[in-house]
Order: structure tokens, then sequence, then C-alpha cells
């Protein structure tokens, strides 16, 4: 084929293949599609409903899926340029496996042949749990479900688990303290049928897009909305009350609002004493949270407290929704927790208009919790070191129960294991730690002692760059599969497209593994479907029972929420109904709260707070989304967000380049001055590797019941600095973004 002008070039590498190039008569339109495929976007936690044009077995364009329930054809920036990533000359075509010069191509036997055999050999060396699997959260139920079937059975290692550990596990541990059950209480639909809405650390304009349009329903239905946040979040800046909540304060502002809600007889007494325990513990701990008490944790006036106090306390409905700015803590589950006392305080949960919901991050992160690939978990939320439910999975497995490994270390402990050289050998799935991991440099040193590491990614994310084997795989369009969105409801992406030759599903490469580790009977799986089947059967009777949900219910209905025990039961999309909780008792099991801070605060030596996040036009660790043109183009840089009055301090005006530096590392970025953030508090983006990755600066510390990482406090110094000597930052403003 003809190379393409340079001009043209550039543009099919940013913004992908609408056209194709032909010599003679330059670019042509590529035509109608062939057909639409009704699925759901690969991203956020949502997993809006999209339709996908597809033509020659190649996605070349979207329309709205007006019908879907969830986002009525409504689509984010990331939703709408999710196809461009498809043909991207950086997919990874060939398994690839590293020589002294870099990569070189070997075929899919050889590749599989070494891994079953580095497998084999680190058994014999340093035994079963000295191989370790860590996959993601952003894969479907069905993938989730055998990686951890796989880690058990064929790999026979404890040491399994994914990055959904940087994301849902605090919200989930204190559901499942408090409620019993880890999941949204109430879909999205009830949101615009609330009096009053709480959100507390949740940027969602940004994080979870169509969720706006939900409170913007609301509040044209009379809600009244207040934000706890660091920053001034494009939707905070139109709600009724806006907290600027110090980072690890949250406590301060919900015991607080408690204490003046319990003052002025604004919690129902008879819900509490009917329907939960602990509720004594609760009022003798938040009795010393008065408001001044309480606004000094928050750094925040004390009449914000009594004000929130005061809108959510009297209402008749109410909705709370938070996301990782409470979560990503040493103190998550505490957060969550304290959060949910404030709901059942009210006695407003179990009815229409009346909830609580995390927002979930990931594409599946829900689904992929529930799954069995989370290091304490079986499939269905069973526990792994409950003798019932090993014995229940066991006989669905086909195996003897005393073969399943116990719990195994979390994500954060285990590449610390991989530090200390007592794991030897590693497969990852759907997780780049080289970005999303806290403290970079420790993280590269722990995989550059691997003796064997083998990688399944579709590019060459900065992780893989340390692999000894790459297994090229397939995007979520080339193959079918559930997953669950951020409500709870269980939904069916489609397939779309063929896989590129050279690549394969994920779970046939589980499946050929098996094969050669000698366990191939159990894995004898023809398409996702099957594994689907399969799993329904090992969540029956489960927390997350998905027995009465098949493809066929799922695409008739659009999406069935659990719990389904049942093919003739309606799924169940409020939880909680009736005051009926998930623990045996039936009751809500609250929990005293206290706050204390973060592992690391700031000092004179580091006197600003750093707190990290997301921005709307990149994903996670920016694998997919940095290869997206338009995407790009949007957020092509990370920046450093500080207020005027901090900058002044700096001696910093706004795009001065900066050095952000933590006890652990430095950033070069530029500065973004705005109003809209604490200005003892900076903000950096994650979503970027190298020397301009936020986790090179974020500490390595974690809660200790969730084990998720304190991504959203650390103790840090700016300067302002030259600019850097570096191609990159050389681009003019006007090409989009902050460059």
């Amino acid at each position: 084929m003809a190379k393409l002008p340079a001009p043209i070039e550039t543009l099919v590498e940013r913004y992908g293949p609408h056209r194709h190039y032909v010599p003679e008569g330059g670019w042509q339109p590529i035509g109608e599609p062939d057909r639409l495929v009704k699925t759901h976007c690969c991203f956020c936690g949502q997993q809006c409903g999209i339709q996908l044009k597809v033509k020659e077995n190649r996605v070349v364009g979207f329309e709205p899926w007006e019908d879907f329930p969830f986002n009525q054809g409504k689509l984010c920036p990331k939703g709408v340029k999710r196809y461009l990533q498809d043909g991207h000359e950086d997919r990874l075509r060939s398994p690839l496996e590293r020589t002294d010069g870099g990569f070189r191509e070997i075929g899919w036997d050889a590749a599989l042949d070494r891994t079953a055999r580095e497998i084999k050999r680190i058994h014999a060396e340093h035994g079963n749990d000295a191989f370790a699997i860590l996959t993601g959260a952003s894969i479907t139920n069905e993938r989730a479900y055998l990686m951890g079937k796989f880690a058990r059975v064929a790999v026979r290692t404890a040491n399994i688990d994914y990055n959904g550990r940087l994301c849902m596990v605090s919200a989930g541990a204190a559901s499942k303290k408090i409620f019993g059950i880890d999941r949204a209480a109430n879909p999205w639909s009830d949101i615009p049928k609330a009096e009053v809405i709480l959100i507390a650390g949740a940027n969602i304009a940004e994080c979870a897009p169509i969720t706006t349009d939900y409170l913007w329903r609301a509040r044209e239905n009379g809600a009244k909305i207040i934000v706890l946040d660091p920053r001034l979040t494009p939707i905070a800046r139109t709600v009724d009350l806006f907290i600027p909540v110090r980072s690890g304060g949250d406590i301060g502002i919900f015991n607080g609002m408690l204490h003046v809600m319990i003052e002025r007889g604004w919690i129902n007494r008879e819900f509490l004493a009917a329907h939960t325990t602990g509720w004594e513990e609760v009022e003798r701990t938040v009795a010393k949270y008065t408001p001044e008490y309480a606004a000094k944790i928050a750094g925040v006036p004390a009449s914000m407290i009594v004000r929130a106090a005061e809108l959510w306390g009297p209402a008749k409905s109410s909705f709370l929704l938070h996301s990782r700015g409470i979560e990503h803590h040493t103190k998550g589950v505490d957060n969550c927790m304290a959060a949910i006392n404030l709901v059942v305080a009210t006695g407003r949960i179990g009815r229409e208009g009346c909830g609580y919901a995390m927002i979930t991050g990931q594409g599946n992160g829900q689904g992929a919790r529930e799954q069995g690939q989370k290091a304490e978990q079986l499939p269905g939320m069973r526990d792994i070191d409950n003798p019932e439910h090993r014995k229940y999975i066991a006989g669905v497995w086909g195996v003897e129960e005393e073969t399943i490994p116990h719990k195994g270390l979390t994500a954060v402990p285990l590449v610390e294991a991989i530090h200390e050289g007592k794991i030897k050998g590693l497969l990852l799935l759907c997780f780049n730690p080289m970005v999303s991991l806290p403290n970079q440099t420790y993280i590269r040193e722990a995989l550059e002692k691997l003796e064997y590491f083998v990688v399944l990614d579709f590019f060459m994310s900065e992780t893989a760059r340390h692999a000894d084997v790459i297994l090229p795989t397939a995007l979520m369009e080339e193959d079918a599969g559930t997953t669950t969105n951020t409500e709870g409801r269980v939904i069916l992406h489609q397939k779309a497209v063929e896989p590129p030759p050279g690549t394969r599903e994920d779970w046939r490469v589980a499946c050929d593994l098996a094969e050669r580790l000698g366990v191939g009977d159990k894995f004898r799986f023809g398409s996702s479907k099957e594994i689907f089947d399969e799993l329904r059967v090992a969540s029956k009777g489960g927390i997350a029972d998905y027995y009465g949900i098949t493809w066929e219910r799922i695409e008739k209905e659009k999406g069935v929420f659990w719990p389904c025990p049942a093919l003739d039961h309606p799924g169940t999309p409020r939880l909680y109904e009736g005051a009926k909780f998930g623990h045996p008792d039936g009751k809500a099991h609250l929990k005293g709260i206290e706050w204390r801070p973060a592992t690391e605060e700031p000092d004179e030596e580091f006197p600003i707070i750093l707190t990290t996040g997301r921005v709307v036009a990149q994903y996670l660790s920016g694998t997919q989304t940095r290869r997206i043109g338009a995407l790009d183009d949007q957020a092509p840089q990370p920046s450093c967000e500080m207020h005027p009055r901090l900058a002044a301090k700096l001696g910093v005006v706004d795009r001065d380049f900066v050095k952000v530096e933590s006890r652990r590392g430095a950033i070069v970025v530029r500065a973004l001055v705005v109003k809209t953030i604490r200005p003892d508090t900076v903000f950096v983006p994650y979503h970027w590797p190298t020397d301009r990755a936020a986790n090179r600066l974020t500490v390595r510390a974690i809660d200790p019941i969730s084990n998720i990482p304190e991504f959203k406090i650390c103790a840090v110094r700016v300067k302002k600095v030259e600019k850097p000597d570096d191609d990159t930052w050389a681009l003019p403003p006007e090409a989009g973004g902050l460059r």
C-alpha cells in the first residue's frame, strides 16, 4: 500500500480510520455501515448504552441508543470517541518476547508453552503462592469469574487480586459491614425523586457525566443538593450548599451533621429501634462532634455543617451519593460507614426516592468484585474462608474443597511481596500498576525483581514494557459478555467485530494455559456464554445471586438487577424494601466512627496537601484514552491545580511550570491557577505515566480493612521551575488542552 502523505498520516493516527485513502483518488468515504450493534461503553461504571456502526469488520462510528433506560442515548466525550482506539497502530497483534534488544514476535504456542513452563518451575522451586495474578475491574463478569477459577484451580495460588482494590473496595466493605450487601441500594431512577441529595467526594460531571442528568432532573423537581469536596467541581458550581472540606476531613462533616440532627430531633428513633443494631454507640460517638469541633476536623465554618444538617435532617426523601473522594483514604471504610449512618439514622432507605449509592468508577467495578477474583472472595460474593461457601464452589468446579487456596494478598501487599522476593512470578490482565499504584519508583523496582512476568493487553502499556512475554488480547467489542453497572443492573456487551488476526480473547488464553497446566477438563468453554452459565450456578445462593439472569433476559429486559435467584424472579432494582437488610437478623448494623488523621499530614517541610483524581477526557491509567486523538487533544498533559492565594505565595502564575515533590518523588507539570480549590491543596490528575505520573508522589499506605491506597491525601511542596527540555511541552496552546 502506498505511504500516506504525512499530514494525512497524522490525522489517521490521531483520529482513527473514518475514511480510507486511495492513492489515485485521495480520501474516500467509508460508506453506510453494514449493521448497528446495540452494546455498551467500555469505560466507566455507568456502562451507557451505545450502538456501534460496523463496516467490513471495523467499528466506524456510533449512534445513540435512546431506548436503553440508564442513559437514554446520552454519552460523555469518552463514550462518543471510544471506538477510535480500535484501529490504532499501537494495537498488539502478535505475542511478544523480551530480548536484550527489546521485544520480538513469537508464536502463540511458544508464548503459552513458556508461560506454563515458568509457572510450573516457580511452583517447584518456591511453592504455588510464589506465582501471583493481578486482574482488572474493567473486564466482563465472565472473564472475572474465569480468572478467579483459573488462579485457584489451574495456578493453585492464593495470590489473586484486582485493580478494583484501587477503586470500590472501601465502599463495598462499608456496605457489607452495615447493610450486609455490597451494592448500590437504589436504581438511578430514584435520584430525581429525592428532596435532598448529598454528594460526597464525587466529581460527577467529569467522572460519571450521565449521572449529572439525574441530578438536574432532581433540581427541576425542587431538590436541594449538597456537595462535599476540596474542589469546586463543575457539579458543585450551581448547588444549594457547597462545603469545601479539607481532604481527609469528611467524618467531621458526617458526624457533625448527625450531632445537629440528634439535637433537633431529625432522626427516626422508631426505625432505628426496629431495624438496626449499634445506634447507641453511634449516638455516644457523635456527642462530642459539635459543629465547632467537627469544623476544625473538616476545615470549614461550623455554619456550613449546621446548614447541611438543616437541609438533610427534616427532608421527607433523600439520596446520598459518594465516590473515591471519601474512599481513597486509610480511613476510607470509616468514611463510608459514617456517610451511611446519616442515611440510616433518618430511616430514609429502601423506598422510592430514598437511597444510598456508591458511584462505581471502573467499567465493571460492581460485577468484577462479585465473581471471585478478589483475594478474599469466591463467586457470588462468597467468603473464601467460609467452609460452607468453599464446599459449594468446590462442587461447582469439580475439585476437592481442600485444594482451593484460602485468602491471599491484596494488590498493594502483593506488590510489596514481589519487592521482598516472596513472589517470583506474575500474570497481569487489565491492570497498569506503573501508572495506577502509589509510589512508582517502588513499583518499578518490584517488577524488575520478578523471575517471570507475563502481561495480557491490547496495547503496550507502561507496565507491559517490563514483561518477559506479552499476549495480545481482544477489545471489549471483539467479544460478547456481561458487566454490572453502577446501579447493580447486569447488561450485555454484544460482539461487534472479530478480534484482529494474531490476537485472542482473554478467556481463550486462560483456557489454553489451563490445558497446559493439566486441568483443561475444568476449562472446556467454547464461548463467553458458556462461562456465564457456569457463573450463574456458582453464584446461586450467594449474596450476588445471578442464577435467574440469562443473556436472553438481559437483551429482552435491557438489563436485570441482582439478586435474581430464579428465572421467574423480576430482579431487585431497589434493595432493602420493607427495611429488610442483608444480615441474617435482617437489621442494619451501625457503628460509631471516630475521625483519625491521614498517614501523612502536611508539615513544615512538605506544607501542602496533594489530592489526585480524574478528568473527563481521560480514563484511569490512560492506556486507551491517551491513544484517542480527540480525547488526547482535550487533555494532553496533567496540570497542577492551585488557588490564586497559594500561587501568589509561591510566585507562580497560570501556565508556569512547577515542580511538585513529595518524600517519594517529584514531577514537573504546568500550573493551572483556579479559584475552585482550597488554598491549602493542589490537585494533579493521575492518567499519565513516567515523569508526569501523579503516583510518583502518593504514599504507599492502605486502609486496614479494605486495603485501598490513600490516593487522596499526602504532603507535598511546590515550587516554580523553568520549562523542561522536552519536546512534548512545545506544542502551542491552541492545539488544545493545557500544553
